[in-house]
């Protein structure tokens, strides 16, 4: 049972890093221009604080799930957090990246982020819930410490091969660094845009509900 657990953890964590997002794109730049050697500081330090964000969501996720505007709150989370990141990748694209840098700087960053990491929030309520439900696993304090490992590994499965084959495609095309972190400032400017667009329109369809039955 506990191996189980420990694979339950590790599989949906390492599903819910594969879609395009603040961490695996900071990865991917991260990678393209400072190296493997930094990028897997990074992964270390955000797998890590994953395990107690992991622990402390599954813990408090029927709490959570009581809160009515949470999902408000997060997505303009997200909207200011891909706004910044999307504005300060743009701002820096067209500068050369630096040959040093500090051992530390990676590993602050991975914990930064681990923390300001606000679509974990409704991942693992909506997961959670339905393993502990389906009792896929146990919602004890053991199990969910092997449960939070799992977890932690998987982040740190799926991003290591985010790394991986960001060094392939940078490899196999030689993209310049201007170019990879345009493209990337545009995703970060996307994501924004979806959330705007996404909280928008939910605040509109109810209104035009009410209108179409009168």
């Amino acid at each position: 049972m506990i191996l189980l657990t420990f694979f339950i953890g590790l599989i949906a964590n390492f599903i819910g890093y594969i879609p395009p997002g603040n961490i695996n794109l900071t990865l991917v730049q991260i990678t393209i221009n400072r190296g493997m050697k930094q990028a897997l500081q990074f992964i270390i330090a955000f797998s890590c604080v994953e395990f107690f964000f992991t622990y402390f969501i599954m813990h408090a996720a029927k709490w959570l799930s009581g809160q009515v505007r949470l999902d408000i709150v997060i997505d303009w989370v997200m909207v200011v957090l891909f706004g910044v990141m999307g504005t300060i990748t743009w701002i820096h694209r067209k500068k050369p990246p630096e040959t040093k840098y500090s051992d530390t700087d990676s590993i602050k960053y991975g914990i930064l982020l681990g923390f300001l990491n606000p679509m974990q929030v409704p991942f693992w309520m909506i997961t959670g819930t339905y393993l502990i439900t389906h009792e896929w696993i146990l919602d004890g304090k053991l199990a969910l410490v092997i449960f939070s490992i799992g977890s932690a590994a998987g982040a740190f499965l799926c991003l290591f091969l985010y790394a991986e084959f960001a060094r392939y495609i940078q490899s196999k095309f030689a993209l310049s660094t201007r170019i990879i972190n345009t493209a990337i400032a545009i995703l970060f400017f996307a994501f924004a845009a979806y959330h705007v667009v996404k909280r928008v329109y939910l605040a509109v369809e109810p209104k035009t509900v009410k209108v179409v039955h009168k």
